[in-house]
């Protein structure tokens, strides 16, 4: 890696991690896991570090904007730490900037010593079932950016004059669904919805949602939390299937294995309690099902309900608990499918890629070639993008602290040579030459202003601006 290096590097400004020749990172991805890393980086005392942070969307901040739910205000508070992150010394945001359309890899290279991806996982995995591409059936995530107002989505439509929606899959994202769905329209009002979305759900007829799991109320992925959340709901009942809440041996055996871990205990504990309540008394029903995989969306021109396979909980010869279909089969109408059951990141043009598991492919977060398993010179990555999605918004802190820390271990071994553009306008000059307009963080606090200031007049924390056009106007 060093000869490699010794052709990049420029010995003019003095011992490369010097306060005249600071070590120049290029992170492209400003969600969490990019927030994390340039915070880890700056905050460094034995090496001088300048990093330049690069988001395709005008906006930092990545899910936390674009996924977290309106209705859970609390989880968006971690922003304050990123933007104390962004004041700190050494610090750029080039928004509106698209790697691979408006920089290449090897343009990156030979302005930076490393460059860091921290894209994230934005596509969603396919059930893989006859049907699935009828008109009313999508993936939760695009219904998740449409009401958060991404403007990769916000001209999308749903037909919300219908009476029932299966969500499939019973992690955090097919809870938001459920919930965003079920909340009554005075509740939405106060959160920062996309405006076209609060009135579209101002309008809608649904009356049933199907949360739908293919393993136990033991297994479920979401957390005590979020379904004592739906229990509470305003306007909305969570029912439940006695039977379908019963343990068999192999699920008291998952518990028994799983003691440690209290969520799954109290997961199964809220959900018995409903039993009691039964169809209960509000306009709205949520109706939580275990056990059950879509193996079929019905209709002819439009989705008219789903075939549901019955499972039931396996233990393999591994140890791994799995559902097994029984081939007992049960059909419900429905006219609107989310799917929500795993996501995967995009391939980055020029960086190697790992299709099957949807990560680029990594060592320690080094990113290696997957023929020959060897690093790449200066190419790393963190968060959903190296390890997949799993874990939470601070989940994304370690994991990009270890990856810095590789980052930092190969530069000490790095050595001045000839070739790396180190000027300080030299990445705004050339953008500029591209005639791309990048987005400063200046320019995005007057956006953020703008927001807040327009969202108070309704009673909101902002109201966002939801278009590049109204983005870029804004700062313009």
């Amino acid at each position: 890696m060093t000869s490699d290096f010794q052709q990049h590097t420029n010995n003019s400004s003095g011992k490369l991690g010097s306060a005249s020749n600071p070590l120049r990172v290029a992170v492209f991805g400003a969600g969490p896991a990019g927030f994390y890393a340039v915070e880890e980086l700056l905050k460094q005392q034995e090496i001088a570090v300048a990093v330049d942070l690069f988001d395709r969307l005008p906006t930092p901040y990545g899910l936390v904007r674009g996924g977290v739910a309106p209705d859970h205000q609390k989880i968006k508070a971690v922003i304050r730490q990123y933007e104390k992150t962004a004041a700190r010394s050494g610090f750029r945001f080039f928004g509106n900037v698209t790697f691979g359309e408006n920089l290449s890899l090897s343009e990156i290279l030979g302005y930076y010593h490393q460059v860091l991806f921290t894209t994230g996982a934005e596509a969603d995995r396919r059930m893989g079932i006859p049907g699935e591409d009828l008109l009313g059936s999508y993936p939760a995530t695009v219904f998740v950016g449409w009401y958060n107002g991404h403007p990769d989505y916000r001209d999308l439509q749903f037909d919300l004059g219908v009476e029932r929606a299966d969500v499939v899959g019973n992690g955090n994202v097919a809870m938001d669904v459920t919930r965003i769905l079920a909340r009554s329209i005075d509740e939405l009002a106060k959160t920062d919805i996309a405006d076209y979305a609060l009135e579209a759900l101002r309008e809608s007829k649904i009356k049933e949602i199907y949360l739908l799991g293919r393993r136990g109320p033991a297994q479920a992925a979401f957390t005590n939390p979020e379904i004592r959340e739906l229990a509470e709901l305003a306007g909305a009942d969570l029912v439940v299937k006695p039977e379908e809440l019963e343990l068999d041996e192999v699920n008291r055996e998952f518990l028994v294995q799983h003691a440690a871990e209290q969520t799954h205990q109290r997961n199964v504990d809220t959900l018995r309690a409903q039993i009691a309540k039964g169809e209960g008394s509000q306009p709205k029903k949520i109706r939580a099902r275990f056990f059950v995989s879509p193996v079929e969306v019905l209709g002819k021109e439009g989705v008219e309900g789903l075939r549901l396979e019955k499972n039931r909980l396996v233990k393999d010869g591994t140890g791994v608990f799995k559902a097994q279909g029984t081939g007992v089969y049960e059909e419900i109408p429905c006219q609107l499918v989310f799917r929500s059951i795993g996501y995967k990141g995009h391939q980055l043009p020029g960086v190697p890629f790992d299709e099957r598991n949807g990560i680029i492919p990594n060592q320690d977060g080094r990113v290696i070639d997957p023929a020959t398993k060897t690093p790449l010179p200066r190419v790393y990555v963190a968060g959903w993008i190296k390890r997949g999605p799993s874990g939470v918004i601070g989940t994304n802190k370690s994991d990009a602290t270890a990856t810095v820390q590789v980052m930092l271990e190969d530069a000490a071994q790095y050595s001045a040579g000839e070739g790396l553009s180190s000027a300080p306008d030299a990445i705004p000059a050339l953008l500029a030459q591209k005639q791309i307009r990048a987005v400063t963080f200046i320019d995005w606090k007057r956006i953020d202003q703008i927001e807040i200031a327009a969202g108070k007049k309704r009673g909101k924390p902002r109201e966002k601006l939801t278009t590049i056009a109204e983005l870029l106007a804004a700062v313009n």
